[in-house]
């Protein structure tokens, strides 16, 4: 029975590690989670069955041990040594020279060297020594010579194999790597530190460090660490392989983790070309690089360079250019977007980070700021990855200089004077000032005249940027102002094109009441609350007098909305523009309250899909609203009907499914003739 039991305990142990290995170092799984789990699952209940049997490379002891009481001192077998830098393709050819010069070859002869290059990951440097292909120890680096054992932790990271794969493997095997932390994981680390009211970390590496720093590795065992390894040390140097990349590949065979992004090129010029190519790829990647490690790649060719001081002369890091700097925060300022909302902008002594110089960086919201707790006048550190705008990640607090000032977020807005809002739940900070805001006049004039709201053919984006930079247009209202002769002088406008535009701004003011409320972009206002408005109040006196009570009355219109409701109508300047554009002759019909006759389709739900041949999908919902019915984007088993054109997909299969009424367009334009 004992036997039965060893063998099932060896079958799941190498077959969890197989699955391990292809979910965390290959990244290519081949069962669900749930069947790990099951097979997990097995595998602890047998080994709290039968403690005696628990080895010490089981998948099952990666959870985490009990709490150290502090790191002990290890000695490297091998010293774990730096890299010198460099920061110029100069630098690099000039390096390049040496080792030629080392070697006893002349810089300008036709031998090209072949380097191993490899993205130098930020994280933490770490050396794991395996025994007859067992993980014994886990240790950083330290001072090169002696570092802190972090076995317990490393044996948390699943992308670490606790037992060796394959064989041929030596009896005492050390490997070198990075611990880090991809930015994925890092994102979602910090969502969770935010949630718990924790500090978040500042970056990846400093969420690796702090990971691995924890003396109860169980905490370690929840952070989403991974190792990759760059480096094999054999005790008695009887290594298989006589370059660096043989190594590198047969880690990979040996379960561990490499990057795909190693490659072998011949030449200074094919390093130079590889080191460009991974800068303008850096923001792409899953995890943060700091520059590229080349190396000679001929293992008896390193061997005859040798080292100078602490430092190997057959390998150089290239660095990229730094992605943070400490610099001062001179003063904020608050800059209006196109929606209103508000952004805080840091104004910042310049400062040369990540390839560029940067002055300015944003402070996100006053969220962000109350974080941070960030002061004008403090030492801040600047953080600028690839193309992302840069932006203050921490306070240098033991620089704050006396007079530091704390930082107001505006009561008023500071293009308009309108008062600001910040809905409950919401990290934005907005301008209530909608349609007089200098900074959303354009998107307010472009919504206003889209196909769904005015509907104002031949006015598209560009033109009203170019007429509201030329001072002709300021509001919505002053759209019935213009003359062909002042949009004939714009710039690719004849006579025939503003023409058509000025006919076709006349034509938009016959329109109806929906169509005008939501052209005038009120927050959370779309096309459905505006019919429900409309159908409600019937006038757009009514719709403005409305107080929080009446406006909850409506269909759809929850307190938030009634909020943005009540604020866009409170704003003076708003009321004068709707004033400005009735008194130019927008104009709609009355709305007349239809009978029960009239809304055979009251508390219907219907459901558009696939395409309509003899009238939009629009129209449509404008027909079917005017019975009664709610014209909803999916269906559920409260659908009464599902009207499907062709190309319909998974709505119709899943109306199908659920036995609901389906009619096609021949039928539904039956059905609205005979109503």
């Amino acid at each position: 029975m004992e036997t039965e039991i060893s063998q099932r305990l060896a079958e799941l142990r190498e077959e969890l590690r197989r699955h391990n290995h292809r979910y965390y170092v290959l990244d290519d799984p081949s069962i669900p989670d749930v069947e790990y789990d099951r097979l997990f699952q097995e595998l602890k209940s047998i080994e709290q069955a039968h403690p005696d049997l628990i080895t010490p490379d089981s998948p099952s002891q990666r959870v985490g041990d009990a709490p150290l009481d502090a790191f002990t001192q290890v000695e490297h077998e091998q010293s774990m040594l730096s890299l010198d830098n460099v920061f110029s393709d100069e630098e690099l050819k000039d390096w390049e020279k040496r080792i030629f010069n080392r070697l006893g070859l002349a810089a300008d002869s036709d031998k090209q060297l072949a380097f191993a290059c490899e993205p130098k990951l930020d994280g933490i440097a770490c050396s794991l020594l395996y025994v007859d292909g067992v993980l014994e120890r886990g240790a950083t680096r330290g001072d090169g010579r002696v570092g802190e054992d972090i076995t317990q932790n490393v044996r948390t990271i699943n992308s670490i194999p606790l037992s060796l794969h394959g064989d041929n493997w030596p009896k005492r095997l050390e490997v070198r790597g990075e611990i880090y932390m991809p930015k994925g994981g890092f994102a979602a680390l910090n969502e969770r530190m935010l949630a718990q009211d924790s500090k978040p970390f500042v970056n990846p590496r400093n969420a690796a460090a702090g990971s691995l720093r924890q003396l109860d590795s169980r905490i370690t065992a929840q952070r989403p660490l991974e190792m990759c390894c760059y480096s094999v040390h054999i005790r008695d140097g009887s290594l298989p392989f006589d370059s660096h990349s043989a190594g590198i590949k047969q880690l990979a065979e040996w379960g561990f983790k490499t990057n795909a992004e190693m490659r072998v090129v011949q030449g200074v010029q094919a390093c130079v070309d590889y080191y460009n190519d991974l800068l303008t790829r850096r923001g792409d990647l899953v995890y943060d690089i700091d520059g590229i490690v080349f190396k000679v790649d001929d293992l008896a060719l390193q061997e005859r360079l040798g080292f100078v001081s602490r430092a190997p002369r057959w390998a150089v890091a290239h660095k990229f250019p730094a992605q943070e700097e400490i610099t001062t925060l001179l003063d904020v300022e608050f800059q209006v977007g196109r929606t209103g909302a508000i952004t805080p902008v840091a104004r910042l002594t310049p400062v040369f980070v990540g390839g560029v110089t940067v002055s300015n960086a944003t402070l996100h919201n006053a969220d962000e700021i109350a974080r941070l707790g960030v002061k004008v006048g403090d030492s801040v550190i600047v953080r600028r990855a690839g193309d992302v705008i840069p932006q203050i990640v921490q306070v240098v607090l033991e620089r704050r200089p006396d007079d530091a000032r704390k930082v107001e977020f505006p009561s008023c807005c500071p293009m308009c004077e309108s008062p600001t809002e910040r809905v409950e739940g919401e990290a934005v900070t907005r301008c209530t000032g909608g349609l007089v805001c200098p900074a959303q006049q354009k998107q307010a004039i472009k919504h206003y005249a889209s196909r769904k709201a005015m509907d104002i053919d031949g006015l598209g984006d560009k033109l009203v940027e170019l007429m509201a930079d030329e001072g002709l247009i300021q509001s919505i209202a002053d759209l019935y102002q213009l003359t062909v002769e002042q949009i004939s002088n714009l710039e690719r406008m004849g006579q025939k094109s503003a023409e058509n535009l000025v006919a076709a701004i006349e034509k938009s003011k016959a329109t109806t009441l929906p169509r005008f409320l939501y052209s005038l972009g009120v927050r959370e206002v779309g096309e459905a609350t505006a019919q429900n408005l409309a159908k409600h109040f019937l006038t757009i006196d009514a719709i403005i007098a409305a107080n929080e009570e009446a406006l909850l009355e409506v269909e759809d219109v929850g307190p938030i909305v009634a909020k943005h409701i009540i604020g866009f109508f409170e704003v003076d300047d708003n009321r004068q523009i709707i004033d400005r554009l009735l008194a130019a002759g927008v104009h709609w019909p009355d709305i007349i309250p239809p009978s029960e006759d009239e809304q055979p389709l009251k508390g219907e739900t219907w459901v558009l899909t696939g395409s309509l041949e003899t009238m939009s999908r629009a129209e449509a919902k404008e027909k079917l609203v005017a019975l009664g019915a709610k014209v909803a984007g999916s269906v559920s088993k409260n659908t009464d009907c599902v009207v499907a054109g062709p190309g319909a997909g998974s709505k119709l299969a899943k109306a199908e499914s659920l036995g609901l009424k389906v009619l096609d367009e021949a039928a539904l334009q039956a059905f609205l003739n005979d109503h």
